[in-house]
């Protein structure tokens, strides 16, 4: 994993934070990658984006999103600290979860239990979960309705250690997908064969 800087100064403990997210494992259904960061917002940064497949059929996405680290060493006053997650998901759900008028509330418990369940410290969280309906007319009439949940989140982790912050994230990623959760340790067996 690489990064980008603004100053072209190497800075020891975002190397070390980019080590701390190489050693972390993610679940076999998260492909992973590295996109270019943000360059204006913090002199250090490193993007990840990640798609997770359906162990039934892997050329099928059940969801998305981006995990970008921030490190500015001046600790700007609203993060709260030298760090900063910024990151997004995002997954179709049911139709009949359109209504839900606890569906917001649901989501964002969500990414807090993961980052809980991770053990991970963080301050100033902050974010949105949205949902998104779509329903089709006309030519387009015979398309079923869809629901799309979309959380936008960010959060100042304490320390370099961010590994953990990335893992939470992902199983925030695997829960709106409708993976069931693993325990540690645990690999997912593929699902029946169509």
């Amino acid at each position: 994993m690489s990064s980008r800087t603004v100053t072209g100064r190497e800075s020891p403990e975002f190397a070390r934070a980019l080590e701390d997210l190489h050693r972390a494992r993610l679940r076999p259904e998260i492909r992973l990658t590295e996109v270019p960061a943000p360059q204006r917002i913090a002199p250090y940064a490193v993007a990840l984006t990640a798609d997770v497949v359906d162990p039934r059929d892997t050329d099928s996405d059940l969801a998305s999103g981006r995990f970008v680290l921030l490190h500015d060493p001046s600790a700007p006053e609203p993060w709260g600290g030298q760090w900063r997650a910024v990151t997004f998901a995002r997954a179709e759900l049911e139709p009949e979860l359109a209504t839900d008028p606890m569906l917001g509330e649901v989501g964002w418990s969500w990414l807090t239990d993961a980052l809980a369940t991770r053990g991970v410290e963080y301050v100033a969280e902050a974010g949105t979960v949205t949902r998104v309906v779509s329903q089709s007319f006309a030519g387009l009439a015979d398309r079923p309705a869809s629901v799309e949940m979309e959380v936008r989140a960010s959060w100042t982790p304490l320390g370099p250690e961010v590994g953990e912050h990335l893992l939470a994230w992902s199983d925030l990623l695997c829960t709106i997908a409708g993976l069931p959760p693993l325990p540690e340790g645990v690999v997912a067996l593929p699902g029946p064969r169509r």
